[in-house]
């Protein structure tokens, strides 16, 4: 009888399993520094992704509807935060678009993207605010 296993290799018989939801969220936070999840449907996922957009914050988004994978990972993510669309930031998770909305209207986004490493423009012409 022989080994069916070559060094690091496995049995090319043994089948391997899908990443959990959790652990495929984990690794697409891990990859980039602003990661938004989003349905391209959610109006809350247009005001959050054009708010980051505005932000110049070069967010990674993953519009979860777009995905075979996506509706268990909507599942995920909405038992973690109660709903879709769902900001992290330098790995951590931010929140939804309330908590986003005021973290932002705090100050204290823009710094959150900085040091991520992300550019983001610390403060908004003031054109956007119409003076």
């Amino acid at each position: 009888m022989t080994d069916q296993t070559v060094g690091e290799c496995s049995n090319p018989n043994t089948s391997v399993s899908e990443p959990t939801a959790e652990d495929r969220i984990a690794s697409l936070v891990a990859e980039k520094a602003v990661v938004i999840f989003s349905i391209s449907t959610c109006a809350m996922g247009v005001a959050v992704k054009a708010l980051f957009n505005t932000l110049k914050a070069n967010a990674t988004v993953y519009e979860l509807d777009r995905y075979p994978w996506g509706k268990e990972m909507e599942r995920v993510l909405i038992e973690k935060n109660g709903s879709i669309p769902v900001v992290y930031i330098g790995g951590k998770l931010v929140g939804d678009t309330k908590r986003v909305m005021d973290s932002h209207i705090k100050g204290d986004l823009a710094k959150l993207i900085k040091d991520a490493g992300a550019p983001a423009l610390l403060t908004l012409p003031s054109i956007l605010y119409n003076i």
